[in-house]
């Protein structure tokens, strides 16, 4: 909380530096979705870390029993590994939502933006706080302390605000390593070279461990925004207008397994290939860039 001050005015700097990145009635649209997840975050929040706390608690017996201590204390080493554990399961929760259809409804507002500035970074998802502690929850089970947890989660999310902004060149060989803003413009690039790529949060090494990493590529100028976008900047829409999608795409088809698919596959499956996935989007271009001879990888 102290540091929002300082984050208010990196927003400004950014918007009198770089104002051709500002559409006006978007940022204001980006504010009104961050007023709506603050929240929704701060009562979910305390729901989560009631629930890591009572699996602590629940589970203490069973640590000792089996592994032999009760707590893994809060030796300098465990914060480490704690902010490591953290990195590791928010990659695989921000792949998921990339890749899950239904998970991407949560996560779209945060995309949807035409748009890469400080306001990006507080487009949260409204409904992204019902599921994303599932992946946390085994951190308490082993025995990281529910402190220890909530304050690698905050680290993490910290840490990613400074990602949103084309104010800031490469890193360099740092890059090998950590995330940053040169990196992360990928991420919410709709091109269809960088359409879910980058998922890391503090880290890279989770992208380049599971193949997912791309460095922006020399003439292919980000496109930022989705595929298929609320055509609006009101947040209440920016938050629903995919779970329509998926309502309309489930309505339209007889079958039950069409119906599952059109809510579980990657975003962009149809069941008549009327629409692809971005992988399928990448084979193809693939395909015809190898006929070209402009082959690259994705």
């Amino acid at each position: 909380m102290y540091l929002y001050p300082f984050l208010a005015l990196l927003l400004v700097v950014e918007f009198f530096i770089a104002r051709d990145q500002f559409i006006i009635k978007e940022s204001i649209g980006s504010l009104l979705i961050a007023v709506g997840a603050t929240i929704m975050a701060t009562v979910m929040k305390v729901v989560a870390v009631t629930i890591l706390i009572f699996i602590f608690e629940a589970t203490k017996e069973l640590r000792m029993d089996v592994l032999g201590y009760e707590s893994l204390g809060w030796a300098w080493y465990i914060w480490i590994f704690a902010i490591l554990g953290d990195d590791f399961n928010f990659y695989w929760h921000h792949r998921l939502c990339h890749e899950v259809r239904f998970l991407w409804a949560l996560h779209i507002p945060h995309h949807n933006s035409e748009t890469f500035n400080f306001t990006v970074a507080l487009r949260n998802g409204w409904f992204m706080f019902f599921w994303k502690p599932s992946l946390w929850l085994w951190m308490p089970l082993v025995g990281f302390e529910p402190v220890m947890v909530a304050t690698a989660l905050i680290i993490n999310s910290m840490y990613q605000y400074w990602l949103h902004t084309t104010m800031i060149p490469s890193l360099g060989i740092l890059e090998k390593v950590f995330n940053s803003p040169y990196l992360h413009v990928v991420h919410h690039s709709s091109n269809v070279e960088y359409m879910d790529k980058n998922h890391g949060g503090i880290l890279v090494i989770w992208d380049r461990m599971f193949g997912t990493y791309l460095k922006p590529i020399k003439g292919i100028v980000p496109q930022y925004g989705v595929s298929k976008g609320p055509g609006s900047h009101n947040p209440f829409i920016a938050n629903i207008h995919e779970f329509a999608n998926i309502w309309k795409d489930v309505a339209k088809v007889d079958s039950w397994t069409d119906k599952i698919k059109y809510i579980f596959y990657p975003p962009g499956w149809s069941h008549d290939g009327s629409t692809i996935t971005a992988k399928e989007m990448q084979l193809q271009l693939a395909q015809n860039q190898l006929r070209t001879g402009e082959a690259r990888r994705y």
